[in-house]
């Protein structure tokens, strides 16, 4: 393709910090309410705006996360800040609703074994879920946004391949079933450029702008190459961990989110506005490496740091 032919880079992304919920979820250690609480502000300082601080599920089952709804009260004290919770099940968003978060991410597994593993629901009944979760939304009469997640969109660590066309199925059945938004996810690291440039194309015939964001594991070291080809479908929202932590606690072997600053640095240097300080961003990682002293941390940019010639191209909001 000539380069007068190559699709025009958006002029800014949104980077959506995950890693309080899906970073931790998949730690053997508990982090302190303090912590976490502090992590929200200085991510917040750093000029991120989009945070997805918990998930309301069993504290017996996630004892990581048994904190959310006091996480969700601290975090909407902060002007601008979209905060976000993931819901696995009804009783769930009934506790989302009354929380006062702002969005709602209903997660939907394409490979049925991993949907019976994560959510003990097929994707059918996972998709039924979300109707029932719009009703209830729309009789509280809260504003609050659903967005129905499809995980393991490019196949699963459990089932192995799961078929594109089944992925966009289930896509457009979140939809009417009362989706606001959707979103793809590589849950278990297993996409390519290719097929991340393939599938989200398709992705938007059916969504169009619905299509709001794109979730990469770096399992495999492609995370970042995976955002290059979702950007050239038009993407320009993507979830990311602080230090690249997380994975998903019932897909073995998928270790490692994108790291929310390497991420921030790339699209920073390609000219692409994010908003946030990365010399914060960076202070916060350090902060990180203390709360977490014997966890796996990732990211190149931590290793190597800024080059001499960086300069943001946009400052914090």
């Amino acid at each position: 393709m000539p380069p007068d032919c190559l699709p025009s880079p958006p002029a800014a992304a949104i980077v959506r910090e995950v890693g309080l919920r899906d970073g931790l979820q998949s730690l053997p250690v508990v982090l302190p309410t303090a912590a976490k609480l502090e992590w929200i502000d200085a991510a917040y300082a750093a000029g991120q705006r989009e945070i997805e601080v918990g998930s309301f599920v069993p504290a017996r089952l996630l004892p990581q996360l048994a904190d959310t709804g006091e996480l969700i009260a601290h975090a909407k004290r902060l002007p601008g800040l979209s905060v976000s919770v993931l819901v696995p099940n009804l009783k769930g968003a009934e506790r989302a609703l009354s929380s006062g978060a702002d969005l709602m991410l209903v997660p939907l597994s394409a490979s049925h074994a991993h949907s019976v593993a994560n959510l003990r629901k097929t994707p059918q009944e996972a998709v039924a879920m979300l109707r029932e979760i719009r009703a209830a939304r729309d009789a509280a009469g809260s504003p609050m946004l659903i967005e129905g997640g499809v995980g393991t969109a490019f196949g699963c660590t459990l089932q192995g391949a799961v078929r594109p066309d089944e992925v966009l199925r289930l896509l457009g059945e979140l939809l009417d079933a009362g989706a606001d938004r959707v979103s793809l996810a590589d849950t278990v690291g297993y996409a390519d450029p290719a097929s991340v440039r393939r599938l989200f194309a398709q992705a938007r015939r059916i969504a169009g702008d619905r299509l709001c964001c794109a979730h990469f594991h770096d399992t495999r070291g492609l995370g970042l190459a995976n955002v290059l080809a979702a950007l050239d479908t038009g993407v320009a929202r993507f979830d990311a961990c602080l230090a690249g932590i997380g994975g998903c606690p019932h897909a073995p072997g998928a270790s490692g989110n994108v790291s929310t600053e390497d991420l921030v640095f790339m699209l920073e240097s390609m000219g692409i506005g994010t908003g946030v300080d990365l010399d914060r961003l960076l202070a916060l990682r350090e902060t990180a490496s203390r709360w977490l002293p014997d966890q796996p941390l990732h990211g190149a940019l931590w290793r190597a740091g800024l080059p001499k010639t960086y300069s943001s191209r946009s400052p914090a909001a």
